[in-house]
């Protein structure tokens, strides 16, 4: 089973399947030994590719080169990946897919914002007109090949959610995603609206969502959910912590106990990773 069917498989068991937001190799290495599945968020790529805020700066060269090195590193993981507004016009949208199936990206989440965009649960957001958005996603639909598509509205009045949530429902696309939905509430009418179309959520520490338990994301008919930033917050967090620690105690490095990590515990996560020491796996 190649990557795209093997995560609609995932999705369609019972429960609520996660994805982890890594922002690069190395939060990928951690989260792997915890998770299958990951999200190559574009919150965090940007964090730490650019150190920018999520408002468009991402290239597509480098969100492929990344999922390269992710899919090589991390052969049995899904990697659903975040492509905002495909890059903006279609041609590049359809041009993405195809470079980011042929890495070995599992899905692709694509969104109906316009430029200048922002993130999903921030203020200011601008959609398409949902024909010009319907143009689009139909155009990448048909340049892929097995290669899962999450169909995103950031619409956030409810009846223009709704009204997009039914028609992106209408589409081939595999899954539904109503970004920066506010309320258990509206999730329960989003899920009825799309009838038995997979549903997808997004949660993010500080965002618009409620924070919610995979359980009660399958009591309420989700069916994958994304975690776009617990690794990025909980890093920045850690590291400001270490090196207020450090300049506290005058440069001096703190004892080593046994759940500190040093140069064995990097390099016996780090060593995973070696493509060598991986099973064969099928092509993509």
């Amino acid at each position: 089973m190649n990557h795209p069917n093997r995560l609609r498989a995932a999705i369609d068991a019972p429960g609520t399947t996660p994805l982890i937001g890594v922002f690069d190799m190395f939060s990928a290495s951690v989260s792997a030994q915890h998770y299958d599945g990951m999200f190559v968020s574009g919150f965090g790529f940007a964090a730490s590719h650019y150190g920018l805020p999520d408002i468009g700066f991402i290239a597509w060269p480098d969100i492929v080169a990344f999922v390269q090195r992710l899919r090589l590193a991390f052969p049995q993981q899904h990697l659903l990946v975040d492509i905002d507004d495909g890059y903006v016009d279609p041609e590049t949208a359809c041009h993405v897919v195809q470079q980011l199936e042929a890495s070995g990206a599992s899905g692709v989440i694509l969104e109906d914002q316009k430029r200048p965009r922002r993130c999903g649960h921030v203020e200011g957001k601008q959609i398409l007109p949902l024909e010009e958005y319907l143009e689009k996603l139909e155009m990448v639909l048909a340049a892929r090949r097995d290669l899962l598509v999450v169909a995103r509205t950031d619409a956030t009045e409810e009846s223009e959610i709704l009204r997009r949530a039914k028609a992106l429902a209408a589409t081939d696309a595999d899954v539904i995603l109503v970004d920066g939905v506010r309320s258990v509430d509206r999730i329960r009418t989003v899920r009825e609206v799309i009838g038995n179309k997979p549903l997808l959520f997004n949660q993010i520490a500080g965002g618009k969502s409620p924070r919610l338990s995979l359980s009660e994301l399958g009591d309420l008919g989700v069916d994958v959910a994304i975690y776009s930033t617990p690794c990025l917050f909980a890093a920045q967090s850690a590291v400001d912590r270490a090196l207020a620690d450090l300049k506290a105690a005058d440069g001096r490095l703190p004892e080593p106990t046994p759940e500190s990590v040093g140069v064995p515990e990097c390099l016996a996560l780090l060593e995973r990773n070696l493509s060598r020491h991986h099973p064969t796996v099928p092509a993509s």
